[in-house]
């Protein structure tokens, strides 16, 4: 192949692009960019509450306390120091702690030879509610078991070992008049006569009285005899020892 043959390729024409401005470097220093990721800020946390006492209900609050120490003169002098002195340390104990803390010392007196432990006689003494709870239970006496009949007549009632007898206000009648005529021999007809009237539809006779003595009776249960019949007569009370009285303020409208 001879050169003259070559025919030579032409160039593709282009247009020339303007070079990129030189970016202008500063050599001023830069503030420090902080990387690290962003984090929530924590919540902030109630103000806690100051702890109360379990013993001290809502609404209220503590103001102070009550410390009762159980040190006769005595056993203080034995252990070399007084009462008083023992006062003033505790009292000086409370300042160094809370200095301003107020405090009040009350001596307990008690009668010389009083029974039980130091520290609850000084409760009594100084009126500790608890305390004289507490004693008015064990002081308290115990009441023992009534037994026998009462006729309360104040309250128009009575009372067998304890227990109200049922009585119906005509056999509480008969039972009043006989106990208010202590000893004395009623008759029947007085009985009648007095505590019944012509108008009333269940007036017994002297037969059945009996009837109405004999129901009485029945309520008394062991304490029946403290009616006694006299026969041929009528009726009587006689001071009974299961048999207590209690007479009403006034004199009963029946004794005559």
């Amino acid at each position: 192949m001879s050169l003259a043959t070559i025919e030579r390729t032409p160039r593709t024409s282009y247009s020339p692009v303007a070079p990129a401005p030189a970016r202008e470097l500063s050599l001023a220093p830069q503030p420090a960019r902080d990387i690290r990721p962003a984090v929530s800020p924590a919540p902030v946390a109630p103000a806690a509450e100051a702890p109360r006492l379990r013993a001290v209900p809502q609404g209220t609050e503590a103001r102070g306390f009550v410390l009762y120490v159980g040190i006769d003169e005595i056993k203080a002098a034995s252990a070399g120091t007084d009462l008083s002195a023992i006062v003033e340390q505790l009292k000086q104990l409370a300042q160094q702690l809370v200095p301003t803390a107020q405090t009040h010392a009350a001596v307990a007196l008690a009668p010389i030879g009083a029974g039980g432990r130091d520290v609850d006689v000084v409760r009594l003494a100084l009126q500790d509610p608890s305390a004289l709870a507490k004693h008015r239970q064990v002081e308290a006496p115990v009441e023992k078991p009534v037994s026998g009949v009462i006729v309360d007549l104040s309250r128009k009632r009575v009372l067998i070992d304890g227990e109200t007898a049922a009585l119906t206000y005509k056999e509480f009648e008969l039972l009043q008049f006989l106990v208010l005529r202590e000893s004395q021999t009623i008759a029947r007809a007085q009985l009648i006569s007095t505590l019944w009237s012509s108008e009333d539809d269940e007036a017994p006779n002297e037969r059945t009285i009996d009837v109405h003595i004999r129901r009485l009776r029945s309520k008394l249960g062991a304490y029946e005899d403290v009616v006694r019949t006299v026969r041929g007569i009528g009726y009587r009370y006689d001071r009974h020892p299961d048999v207590s009285v209690r007479f009403a303020s006034t004199p009963s409208p029946d004794f005559i």
